[in-house]
């Protein structure tokens, strides 16, 4: 039989029975499918446009909707020749990818080569020295292994091992480069506990071509720089969807998945082959060879890093919790599904916890925080928030299971930063008539987190919406009404949507969001009184991540997403991980700290953290029921809202 999928004229032959989301998936087509497939989650929509399926009706999919052939594919197998189309909410574009870059680019600025050499940091583990020899006669006949490591002694060198490789392709390289070499050596971090290790050598001269990439595998992005290791200079900066989205947005989503049948390879492939697919973008556009670059290096949350590596992530989501390591020795970037050269080693960042991983110590050692005597909170907010808190002497972390609400997940028209998407909202309190921004400035089809951040604040100061998340059903606006999921606020009528549907906001939408901002609040207060601070101690609060560089400060704030502290301590970093990531390929000093940064952080299981649900509970508010102490100038924001908008009622 056969499947095909429109609008990306893809065909796939299947049997009988086969899902259409399986189908998808082996096509490269993609659907949204945030529950995995496990039909819950309502997101993987289509249209069957020619022929039929069985099943793929749900609660989720209203009479209507259902005559229109609209199904989950999830729940959809095939009995027939058919046609479906992936309409725009169930895909996913890179429009959105934009701005994450420009902040890369942004902090990259910031904290980049030149201040590693003010520092006398500037200093890669993988450096390129060229050599000379005479060559051999009767009377000088050593091996060229010997020649070679006599001439690095001239340089000053020494303390070497070979890589086989590298051994092998000597005698060519020696001959071929007239006794001129150029070796790539791989240096320890530690030099009095360990040894120089050619891994390549090359004929001629070629020190001037040594690049790396720093590599980020998050859960919904895959980011890669290419780092020019002779100058210090970034070469270019690409990004893309984690493939691996498609079997689950969520890390438990994949821990589960790859416990079925061939799931843990089908998974690894995905993150292997995201990476190749923004590694070869890279290439495209920077016009560069990937066979000069000589290193690769890698951070992920603990579940992204075991998933890439193979090892077996199912302990992770189980009481104790308990990852498989919190260290790996440098892999070959090859053996792990990589399209770069042989030669190329692969540093994987550390891990310090089930769910405080890589990615969180790359951020931490890119922004110094281990450094600082600044007593800061250090942020990465997401599905699974990340959280630390401490400087120089101390580190406290913890993760916050927020849920996916701040990438649109479990929300009801819920979707990430792409085109159409509501990205910023604002309200007249008297009328209920919005105005809104959506992504790409195209017609809206959905909302991302921090157009809900936008539209929930704005709902809040208005009135629409009270502390407790709940609908003003007696507001005189006609956008307030009842709908299938209880009382809703229409953000956009269906002739002005690009879902040919009324765009709305449902109160458990509302609800999924303060559960979500009250897991990562209550994270930040449980760290803090496990130390014997409080929030008013904090000196400084950087954000990292896409969500946190795209976040309205003073709504966050207002919701009681993020403590109530002057603007001026908020420093936000974007791409914390790539951060760490490209500053370790370019300074051994550096990565010879990330040891010290991950025995210094001590990790609190917040399920178990005294306090913790106290705190959750209080935070399950806007913006807490403490608003008096801990928001004093929002608590007074809203009060002057209230008595302005009962005095224009009056």
């Amino acid at each position: 039989m056969k499947v095909r999928f429109e609008p990306f004229g893809v065909e796939v032959e299947s049997q009988a029975g086969d899902r259409l989301l399986d189908l998808a998936l082996e096509a490269g087509v993609h659907i949204n499918a945030s529950c995995g497939g496990e039909g819950v989650c309502g997101k993987c929509r289509i249209n069957v446009e020619e022929g039929s399926v069985e099943g793929g009706l749900s609660e989720k999919i209203s009479a209507e909707d259902a005559e229109a052939g609209v199904r989950l594919a999830c729940q959809s197998t095939i009995i027939e020749d058919v046609t479906v189309r992936i309409p725009v909410q169930s895909g996913m574009d890179k429009v959105g990818l934009n701005a994450l870059a420009a902040g890369s680019a942004q902090v990259a600025k910031l904290i980049g080569s030149e201040e590693l050499k003010a520092e006398g940091r500037f200093d890669p583990s993988l450096s390129k020295l060229m050599v000379s020899a005479p060559p051999p006669s009767l009377e000088d006949n050593r091996n060229d292994v010997a020649r070679l490591l006599s001439a690095l002694k001239q340089a000053g060198e020494n303390h070497f091992v070979f890589d086989f490789e590298a051994i092998r392709d000597l005698p060519s390289a020696w001959r071929d480069g007239e006794w001129n070499v150029t070796t790539t050596i791989n240096r320890p971090v530690d030099p009095t506990k360990g040894r120089n290790h050619v891994i390549r050598v090359e004929p001629g001269d070629t020190t001037s071509k040594n690049l790396a990439v720093a590599i980020d595998l998050g859960t919904t992005t895959v980011w890669a720089q290419l780092l020019d290791l002779h100058t210090g200079e970034i070469v270019g900066t690409e990004g893309d969807f984690n493939g691996q989205i498609s079997f689950g947005e969520d890390v438990i989503s994949r821990i589960v998945y790859a416990a079925k049948p061939g799931g843990m390879e089908k998974l690894h492939k995905a993150a292997a082959d995201s990476i190749n697919k923004v590694l070869g973008q890279l290439s495209k556009r920077t016009g560069v060879d990937f066979s000069e670059v000589s290193l690769a290096t890698l951070a992920g949350n603990t579940t992204m890093t075991q998933l890439f590596l193979g090892v077996e992530p199912k302990w992770l989501r189980l009481e104790p919790y308990v990852p498989s390591a919190a260290y790996y020795p440098p892999v070959k970037a090859a053996d792990f599904g990589l399209d770069l050269p042989d030669h190329v080693s692969t540093l994987v960042f550390p891990s310090v916890a089930s769910y405080v991983g890589g990615d969180v110590v790359a951020g931490v050692m890119g922004v110094g925080m281990h450094r600082s005597e600044a007593l800061t909170l250090f942020i990465d907010m997401g599905t699974n928030g990340e959280v630390v808190v401490g400087n120089q002497d101390w580190m406290a972390c913890a993760a916050a299971s927020a849920g996916p609400a701040f990438e649109g997940g479990g929300i009801k028209f819920g979707m990430r930063a792409a085109r159409g998407a509501i990205e910023n909202f604002s309200v007249d309190p008297f009328t209920g008539e919005p105005a809104l921004i959506t992504v790409g400035h195209a017609k809206p089809r959905g909302i991302c987190g921090s157009g809900l951040i936008a539209i929930v604040a704005s709902l809040l100061m208005s009135g629409i919406i009270d502390e407790r998340g709940r609908f003003n059903i007696d507001h005189p606006s006609d956008r307030l009404r009842e709908g299938e999921d209880g009382p809703e606020y229409v953000l956009a009528w269906a002739k002005d949507t690009a879902i040919d549907r009324d765009l709305a906001l449902t109160e458990p939408d509302v609800d999924n969001l303060m559960r979500a901002k009250a897991a990562m609040y209550a994270a930040y207060m449980t760290l803090l009184e496990g130390v014997g601070l409080t929030i008013h101690d904090l000196e400084r609060v950087i954000l990292a991540g896409g969500f946190g560089q795209s976040i309205n400060l003073e709504r966050a704030i207002l919701i009681g997403l993020l403590p109530e502290l002057p603007l001026d301590k908020y420093t936000f970093v974007g791409n914390g991980s790539l951060l760490g990531c490209r500053l370790v390929a370019m300074s051994n000093p550096l990565r010879a700290e990330v040891g010290g940064i991950v025995d210094q952080m001590t990790n609190f299981e917040l399920s178990v953290a005294p306090g913790y649900m106290d705190n959750y509970t209080g935070s399950q508010f806007l913006p807490h029921t403490e608003a008096k102490t801990l928001f004093p100038e929002t608590y007074r924001r809203l009060n002057e809202a209230k008595a302005a908008l009962k005095e224009a009622a009056a």
